[in-house]
């Protein structure tokens, strides 16, 4: 019989402080935004972290950054290999183009087309399968092996997740600035990096602040797993437009760092994420894609209350196909 794999070090603050000073002067310090008038209508102080304004269009470019301008040189002259429904893809490409590094992109066949668009002209041979039939890490895997290329993973990674730490280390310090003590603090999940990373600069700079994540209806793997105190697939029980949070499971390592910060995880379902993407949209000025949208979406909902509480949302990221999104602004009143 093997013996389990061994655990790698969790990744610490002290690792998102390092993260930031890699990022310093190539990420985006992403704005915290706010509106008063749905504040009254809320009944509390709702502040959204824009990461549709980010580099690539998503937080994902923080932690693709902070991976691949790790690589030495011989490693960069091989290049890397990475599998993402978009947003990692996208933000890979770009880091890999600026730190003139090879690419190979793995993307599912219907993903949307300005990820897949946007990733082609950043410069990487991107590769696209069929997510229904097709195994993408071992496709991944295989590029990996055969050129020798290294495999930068969209969440399962101490550098991705120092790396997307770096926006509740902004969040923190943007609070601070405006004399701001947050009750809670809410990202999209997946397989997790972002909040993984979120909740290390949270519960070191903002001790008492809860931190919480949401998931697509039905897609509740981190919530199962939470609650099980293992990890935990969600068997794929419905469907979603949320293609950036259809991962199956949490990861080892993101696992290991929720189950020690979060609060809880909570979700939204299709119709509750195009409200708040028409929330975003109407109060904000803010594109915020499906998936980006479903924090915002679950505390509309009142997942997590608002009334007389002050909430940080993390906008995830902004990549979403115009003819779906001007169809569900047209249809979708706001809040």
């Amino acid at each position: 019989m093997n013996a389990p794999a061994k655990l790698p070090p969790l990744p610490t603050v002290s690792d998102v402080e390092d993260a930031a000073r890699q990022l310093r002067g190539v990420a985006v310090r992403t704005p915290l935004l706010e509106s008063q008038f749905l504040n009254e209508r809320l009944g509390g102080r709702l502040l959204i972290k824009a990461e549709p304004l980010q580099v690539s269009g998503s937080f994902k470019f923080r932690g693709a950054y902070n991976r691949i301008s790790r690589l030495n040189a011989e490693e960069r002259k091989r290049g890397i290999v990475a599998f993402s429904s978009g947003n990692h893809a996208q933000a890979c490409a770009w880091a890999s183009k600026i730190t003139s590094t090879p690419a190979v992109i793995v993307m599912p066949s219907d993903a949307p087309k300005i990820k897949i668009g946007n990733t082609r002209a950043y410069g990487a041979e991107v590769v696209l399968y069929d997510r229904h039939k097709e195994d993408r890490e071992a496709i991944g895997r295989r590029y990996s092996d055969e050129r020798g290329m290294t495999l930068v993973p969209p969440f399962n990674d101490p550098y991705i997740i120092s790396g997307q730490g770096t926006i509740g280390l902004e969040i923190a310090a943007q609070c601070a600035e405006c004399d701001i003590k947050p009750d809670a603090v809410l990202a999209p999940a997946s397989g997790g990096g972002l909040i993984s990373g979120i909740s290390l600069a949270i519960k070191d700079r903002l001790p008492g602040t809860d931190v919480y994540c949401a998931e697509p209806d039905q897609f509740d793997d981190i919530d199962l797993s939470l609650k099980a105190g293992r990890i935990v697939d969600h068997a794929g029980k419905g469907t979603t437009f949320c293609d950036a949070l259809m991962a199956p499971h949490p990861g080892d390592i993101t696992f290991g760092v929720m189950s020690r910060n979060l609060k809880g995880a909570v979700s939204a379902t299709d119709a509750q994420v195009e409200t708040a993407m028409a929330t975003a949209f109407n109060y904000f000025k803010l594109v915020v894609e499906p998936g980006g949208a479903a924090a915002l979406a679950s505390v509309l909902n009142g997942k997590v209350p608002c009334a007389n509480r002050t909430v940080v949302v993390v906008c995830s990221g902004g990549n979403v196909d115009s003819s779906l999104y001007s169809a569900i602004i047209a249809r979708t009143p706001p809040v």
